[in-house]
């Protein structure tokens, strides 16, 4: 059994430049309740671009990428329950947590008191280096395994597992599921526009804030939203002064906060998503209308559950671009300048070989 061989191919970083290229090592053998799953697709995210070029400075050098996994289930341990052999599963941003803290029991795994395990980059329960989707086959523990239903095409799921999930997750928490209520979203790569997506599928009135006016008949006609505001034309935004209950804000670039602030309704809150350098605002901002800012990072087992679980209910399919993964290097070229509509999926199953 290759798990045993541990013959895994992936594609690997080996120093900052980033650059990805074939990669060979072993996975874990399968405990009991471990799943091992053969991969299909893996979306390609922001974070492939963090931490293949050390941009955190905690680079373990050879560095596998790739949260955004999907496959079928290959082999299951003898504890395992719930999942068999041929299921469509995916698996997310992290891949073990302590199970024991008040975030674990709650189903926040991702927010762990003793820290999360991150699908790659972060030191396993054996001490070995954790390696992400840009590979052939993962093996990980069942409670961090999702179903994926079975009419919901997996290239498609592949991005709902980082992208999807970071921005359901605080949706959810803020109760931006109130239709009717409005809600901003700043830039509309992976994350904004499944933000979009899910406004529209919550009842919301969903303005689209962006420094780019090419996006602005896709934002509208492929994407539904209902109004786009060019957020350095001062005119606009003083058009919808006070008139957001929400905002999202999904832009990693530089950006100020003062001018998305005076948009949103007495109590209204702005969630963050992105990780712009810093965040630099006015007290009074937040003080003269009981403003909120909040940030959230990807989202707990019960949420992915659900998110998924919403998503094929509601028909709602990130707008993705397959790729074979000899063109990753190119891809996360592009998604650096943003050239991207809007997430990027690896078909690892025919062209990882």
């Amino acid at each position: 059994m290759d798990s045993v061989k541990g013959n895994c191919l992936g594609y690997a970083a080996r120093d900052s430049s980033g650059v990805l290229s074939p990669f060979h090592f072993s996975r874990r053998a399968i405990g009991v309740d471990d799943i091992s799953i053969s991969i299909t697709h893996c979306g390609v995210c922001y974070a492939e671009v963090v931490w293949t070029r050390n941009k955190f400075g905690d680079a373990n050098y050879p560095v596998v990428p790739g949260h955004e996994i999907v496959g079928l289930v290959k082999e299951v341990g003898s504890n395992v329950k719930g999942f068999k052999v041929g299921d469509h599963v995916g698996v997310g941003t992290y891949v073990n947590s302590c199970r024991d803290c008040e975030y674990c029991n709650d189903g926040f795994e991702v927010y762990c008191s003793k820290g999360a395990v991150f699908t790659y980059n972060h030191v396993d329960v054996d001490g070995t280096i954790t390696r992400g989707g840009f590979s052939t086959y993962v093996v990980v523990h069942q409670r961090y395994c999702f179903k994926i239903p079975k009419d919901y095409p997996l290239a498609s799921a592949a991005p709902l597992l980082c992208a999807g999930i970071t921005v359901y997750s605080p949706m959810i928490r803020h109760k931006m599921n109130q239709p009717g209520k409005s809600l901003g979203v700043i830039g509309l790569g992976g994350l904004g526009h499944m933000a979009v997506k899910f406004g529209k599928a919550f009842g919301l009135n969903v303005t689209v804030f962006s420094t780019s006016i090419s996006k602005k008949e896709e934002a509208l006609n492929l994407l539904g939203a209902d109004k786009f505001v060019i957020s350095t034309n001062q005119q606009e935004m003083l058009e919808v002064s006070k008139s957001l209950d929400f905002i999202i804000d999904t832009a990693s670039g530089a950006h100020p906060f003062d001018p998305y602030m005076s948009l949103l309704k007495t109590g209204g809150v702005l969630v963050l998503v992105g990780a712009p350098g810093e965040v630099k605002l006015s007290p009074i901002s937040l003080i003269l209308g009981m403003k909120s800012i909040s940030g959230s990072g990807s989202g707990g087992t019960k949420d992915t559950k659900e998110m998924l679980e919403f998503c094929a209910a509601n028909k709602i399919y990130p707008e993705i671009e397959i790729i074979p993964i000899q063109y990753v290097n190119e891809a996360i070229e592009r998604l650096i300048k943003s050239d991207i509509k809007y997430r990027f999926v690896i078909d690892i199953e025919n062209s990882l070989k």
